[in-house]
């Protein structure tokens, strides 16, 4: 986890700012503080001053105290993930300069203007990035990139069901899906369904259509070869019968029993269909459940080399991140109420150099 504070020079007269969640629950939990001095990095830290710093849903369910991998109690500082510029060198540190541009994903530790972290954390990105484009590659980019060439063997032409796609991974879904060259079908919301046209995918209106009479129509009863779903236990069912032969359902996420749409028994006995029942199935489908930073735990060079792929995509043009909005730091807890209603389409960014 990131060090938000850490030692501090106390004779810096440099004032910022962080948020923090000085407790577990809503919205109004989040406080901005002000801090003066400089945290300080020690051997083999780097301070980075942070341009800008993600949000999303995995940020409102570690606000709520919901999310299984932080263990930390309030007080402490979110943020999943930020994107900056090296800011001064603790000892020992000889890959990384002043005003290199880094990206990182802490978990916690994001929604503050400087902070320390470990250097072999950083991955090293190119010069010229929009830094909040450049923040959408981290959590919400690498988890859809590595769902479809690391869970998933996909070629051009297959269908994918992608499902919230008008939200920040969503997106990510479906604009590296059409990278890919592949045929996908997202559900949304109505108000959403022009911004999944504009990734050329077909959308689905999950409040007034059934998505697997739709899928069965549109693919001529052969199903999509995967489905990402985040939704939860029963929706998790619904997407498996969606598969074609040979297809992968992958997992990554609960959003219903965090809004209350299902409750935990149904999430548990969907994870016994996805992890113990299904794969005895010999019907040659399978299912996975996805996680970013287990998997980057296990895996740490391949989230490098995936994430330094995505950096230069976005610096060659390939990709234009659905970014919804951009706003300052210290409107975290109003940006936290918007994505509570579900009503953002694609992602909202924190400007952490904003005063």
């Amino acid at each position: 986890m990131a060090e938000a504070t850490g030692t501090v020079d106390a004779n810096s007269p440099v004032h910022w700012q962080r948020v923090e969640v000085s407790r577990f629950g809503g919205p109004e939990v989040l406080q901005v503080i002000d801090e003066q001095g400089l945290p300080q990095p020690g051997p083999g830290q780097v301070r980075v001053r942070v341009l800008t710093a993600g949000t999303g849903f995995t940020d409102t369910i570690i606000r709520q105290g919901q999310y299984v991998d932080v263990k930390d109690k309030p007080p402490f500082t979110p943020g999943y993930d930020y994107f900056g510029v090296v800011d001064a060198l603790g000892a020992g540190v000889t890959d990384l300069a002043p005003g290199d541009f880094v990206a990182e994903m802490p978990v916690i530790g994001g929604y503050a203007q400087y902070l320390c972290t470990d250097a072999e954390r950083l991955v090293r990105c190119p010069a010229g990035l929009d830094p909040a484009a450049a923040v959408c590659m981290i959590l919400s980019y690498t988890t859809a990139y590595q769902m479809l060439t690391r869970e998933c063997s996909l070629s051009a032409g297959d269908a994918i069901l992608v499902h919230a796609a008008g939200g920040a991974v969503g997106t990510a879904l479906l604009e590296l899906g059409r990278e890919l060259g592949l045929q996908v079908f997202g559900t949304a919301s109505a108000g959403k369904h022009e911004l999944v046209r504009s990734f050329d995918a077909t959308p689905i209106d999950y409040r007034n259509e059934k998505f697997e009479a739709v899928i069965a129509r549109e693919t001529g009863g052969q199903g999509v070869k995967a489905a990402f779903d985040t939704l939860g236990g029963a929706s998790w069912s619904r997407s498996y019968r969606c598969l074609a032969r040979g297809g992968t359902l992958v997992a990554f996420g609960a959003l219903q029993l965090t809004t209350g749409e299902e409750k935990l028994p149904g999430l548990l006995w969907g994870f016994a269909k996805l992890l113990a029942l299904w794969p005895l199935l010999p019907d040659s489908r399978r299912s996975v459940f996805y996680n970013i930073q287990r998997r980057r735990q296990k895996l740490p060079e391949e989230f490098r080399e995936d994430l330094s792929t995505l950096m230069q995509w976005l610096a060659e043009g390939r990709l234009q991140p659905a970014v919804a909005a951009v706003r300052p730091l210290r409107e975290a807890p109003d940006v936290h109420r918007q994505i509570d209603t579900g009503s953002i389409a694609g992602k909202v960014v924190l400007d952490c150099s904003a005063s």
